[in-house]
């Protein structure tokens, strides 16, 4: 993924050898250089390695969220259009993967990515006003059909059927073990109902093994 070139295909010569193998992995920053012959033909790349998160493979957590999140970029984003807002919040993200002592500091971060990244495929959800009275004070839960935010009052009648609004999702700040489970469920549910159909189906086992490992995390399950 590029900054201003969105995705780029490209053949890396010797991708599967011993010096490329660890440099190309989730999750690491590197320099390419493409050359093609025509517009048409698929680049080679020269690439050169920039920053690795290598060493956070061997921690579950970790490990498992760089493989989410960057199979999820790779899948379902179109190849050859900007996203910059798209590049600079997962740059953001690995980077606080990478340095935060625990993933309480970057679970709230991931959810918040996976609500851009909707946004930016045209599936964004309005979490700024209610949808049945317009007010935009006191939202606590998400249509699950309309993706629209319902105040509590208007929520109360149908608490069994909507989804719930996490309050760091609106006025931002730390988020909570509590917090981020219901922020997983909201993101999952317009995940996999909008984006992860058809091939991308494959990748809902990835996103299942972070969200069990983060909930046991947080002593959730």
């Amino acid at each position: 993924m590029t900054p201003k070139d969105g995705l780029q295909a490209a053949y890396v010569r010797g991708a599967r050898g011993r010096r490329m193998r660890p440099v190309l992995i989730p999750g690491n920053l590197v320099h390419a250089r493409l050359r093609s012959r025509t517009e048409d033909q698929l680049a080679r790349a020269g690439i050169e390695l920039s920053h690795s998160r290598g060493p956070l493979l061997s921690e579950p957590l970790p490990a498992a969220a760089i493989e989410w999140v960057t199979a999820l970029t790779a899948t379902a984003l179109p190849e050859a259009q900007p996203y910059d807002r798209l590049y600079a919040a997962l740059d953001a993200l690995l980077a606080l993967v990478e340095a935060a002592p625990s993933a309480l500091g970057w679970a709230g971060s991931l959810v918040r990515y996976e609500l851009l990244l909707l946004a930016e495929l045209g599936f964004g959800l309005d979490l700024d006003r209610c949808a049945v009275s317009g007010s935009n004070g006191n939202l606590v839960a998400v249509s699950p059909r309309s993706g629209r935010a319902v105040s509590a009052a208007e929520a109360e009648p149908y608490s069994d059927k909507l989804l719930v609004l996490p309050s760091f999702l609106q006025v931002g700040g730390n988020s909570t073990w509590p917090e981020i489970e219901q922020g997983l469920q909201l993101t999952g549910h317009f995940l996999h109902r909008d984006i992860l159909t058809g091939r991308s189906a494959a990748l809902i086992a990835a996103r299942s093994r972070l969200t069990d490992r983060l909930l046991r995390a947080g002593g959730l399950i």
